[in-house]
């Protein structure tokens, strides 16, 4: 997939836009400034292998974003950085390229509670799509609604200090609450670290819980020691989902899904493993496209998706992963 460079194409993409969220966006016909990305800020692959390992059909990627464009979809003036633009056109592309069927759009931190980019590209995908929104404690049933119409099904926490300030936790108990009642869940983001301090709060809450990242897990120390068994026995004892994604930002010694590399971030697979082998229908993978704020390398996407036979090592695993378990949790009840 030779896909179009977003320095290439930020001057083709729209200066308007539909009304993309429940209600019209503020925004007026004229294109935003545009602020220039944060420095060193690596953009996303542009030319993805074709994967060895074929993805089955329905597959879906569970973790993705949407970044504007921007002079469409202004970034938050709170955000602690800017990224390159990354719209629905090239996430679409990449599923297409990599054999996706459907997908799960995360709001973007950059992008802050204004839920407009993601709101668009979920109803740009023709019933292929959810997200999964930032919302604040005030919103409103009415607005609720309308998201859910749109295809949203949850709302994200953010755990982690350097991607966000940190939320009151009774601001988000109230958010919680409120989208229990459409039947939402709640994705956690944070620090394995954190955890100790957490859980108790995660425990509380009223909804499903899908945790990204394995908990980002310190993939040196040892799979069967007490800080992943820790992780393990929050899951076993909550109703937790589990995304394992993203061993490119856990892995501490590689090999990167780079070069044609088919057996990426082998330190990070025996925790992916041992997940879906305990929790196998609780499992979810994603991409994470367009993979923001990492600093060593950018993955091939392609290469990326080489990592899932390896911890979903039979096919059964691998239907679960990528197909049965983000279909129950996102399309109850719907053929693939």
């Amino acid at each position: 997939m030779a896909a179009a460079h977003p320095a290439a194409s930020s001057a083709a993409q729209p200066a308007t836009h539909p009304a993309a969220s429940p209600a019209a966006h503020p925004a007026d016909s004229a294109a935003h400034p545009v602020a220039p990305t944060t420095p060193g800020w690596l953009d996303w692959h542009p030319d993805p292998a074709r994967s060895a390992f074929r993805l089955p059909p329905g597959t879906v990627d569970a973790h993705c974003h949407v970044f504007g464009p921007q002079a469409a979809f202004p970034f938050a003036p709170e955000r602690k950085y800017t990224p390159c633009d990354a719209g629905k056109e090239q996430l679409f592309a990449l599923r297409d390229h990599l054999g996706v069927s459907r997908t799960v759009i995360v709001q973007a931190t950059c992008h802050g509670a204004d839920n407009s980019a993601m709101v668009d590209a979920v109803r740009a995908a023709g019933g292929r799509a959810r997200g999964v929104a930032t919302v604040r404690p005030d919103v409103g049933e009415a607005e609720l609604r309308a998201l859910h119409a749109a295809g949203v099904r949850g709302v994200r926490f953010n755990f982690v200090r350097r991607l966000v300030d940190a939320s009151p936790r009774d601001d988000l108990r109230v958010i919680a609450e409120k989208v229990a009642e459409l039947g939402w869940h709640v994705v956690l983001y944070f620090e394995a670290a954190d955890l100790p301090d957490l859980e108790g709060f995660f425990g509380s809450l009223p909804t499903p819980l899908v945790v990204d990242h394995m908990g980002r897990p310190d993939v040196t120390r040892p799979v069967d020691g007490p800080e992943f068994g820790r992780f393990l026995r929050f899951v076993e004892h909550h109703d937790v989902w589990v995304k394992v994604t993203c061993p490119e930002r856990l892995s501490v010694s590689g090999p990167a899904a780079l070069d044609g590399e088919r057996h990426p971030y082998a330190d990070v697979v025996p925790f992916g493993r041992r997940v879906v082998a305990e929790f196998p229908d609780r499992v979810l993978w994603g991409t994470d496209w367009p993979h923001p704020n990492l600093t060593g390398h950018m993955p091939d996407d392609g290469l990326l998706v080489d990592y899932v036979p390896h911890v979903a090592v039979t096919a059964e695993q691998q239907r679960k992963v990528l197909v049965d378990n983000p279909m129950n949790l996102y399309w109850p009840g719907e053929e693939i």
